[in-house]
């Protein structure tokens, strides 16, 4: 029995994220998957991304790392000040990510990605249909068809949560840097026989961890980052500054458009 860390949406919040570090490693564990958002929103995009390349096996794309990488997008996004303290580098290995990490688990067939199985501009909710939950286990252009999972793990809402149902468990993993449920750092834990496909024990936990966000803020402050004081209610709230009545634009229905997808009434940016 192996245990796997689930890690997402860091969001270069690195009190956070070396918080969520110290405690994998206090639990031993040394397998650690991250479902994307390593950038967007907070200071140090540059150091989580650096560090997630070290200590992660694998890592999925999301979709703030996408728009950084692919660098358009309104004036809202602040996308160059998050550029340049990537480097070309850096903005190419974001740019390279893959969509979905699939592999099996004490005989469980498990796939982790960003928001989706449509893509990382698709985002499920806690509370959505269940129709919009069994489809997350279907295959689309965007997972590839060869693996079908019955345990699927995602991140994007900042929102942890798991559902089981007909023998299929699908869970989110939260967030790291930019938590939208608590004010806490968050990551799950699955444990069972990695790579075995016979069936057997499987466990899946979610930590919850205090961190330092007035240290987040003040790294967020001095280091001038545009927004910084929205970043902080959200830190210090679990708030999302783009609810109803917040002054806070969303992308998202522009930039569907302009990649010639569906609107979708629930979907907002940028968690």
């Amino acid at each position: 029995m192996e245990k796997i860390a689930i890690i997402s949406d860091i969001h270069g919040n690195m009190p956070a994220f070396e918080a969520v570090l110290k405690d994998i490693q206090d639990r031993g564990i040394k397998r650690i998957f991250c479902l994307g958002d390593i950038v967007g929103k907070g200071p140090h995009p540059e150091k989580a991304v650096d560090i997630c390349r070290e200590k992660c096996q694998a890592v999925t794309l999301g979709n703030w790392d996408f728009a950084v990488a692919d660098g358009k997008g309104p004036p809202l996004l602040n996308l160059g000040w998050h550029r340049a303290r990537l480097g070309a580098e850096r903005l190419d290995y974001l740019r390279n990510l893959p969509p979905v990490i699939n592999f099996y688990l004490s005989g469980r067939k498990v796939r982790l990605f960003h928001a989706s199985q449509i893509g990382v501009f698709h985002r499920v909710h806690m509370r959505g249909t269940t129709e919009q939950h069994e489809a997350m286990f279907t295959n689309t252009e965007f997972t590839g068809d060869n693996f079908t999972p019955d345990t699927v793990g995602y991140g994007d809402i900042h929102h942890v949560y798991c559902r089981s149902r007909l023998g299929r468990i699908l869970f989110n993993a939260g967030s790291v840097g930019n938590a939208l449920d608590e004010p806490t750092a968050a990551y799950a834990i699955i444990e069972g026989n990695y790579g075995d496909e016979k069936q057997g024990t499987f466990s899946l936990q979610f930590i919850r961890l205090l961190y330092d966000k007035e240290l987040a803020i003040r790294q967020a402050r001095d280091e001038n980052m545009p927004d910084w004081e929205p970043y902080a209610a959200e830190l210090r709230t679990a708030v999302y500054r783009g609810l109803p009545g917040s002054e806070d634009p969303t992308l998202t229905a522009a930039r569907r458009r302009a990649a010639g997808l569906p609107s979708l009434k629930d979907t907002e940016w940028p968690a």
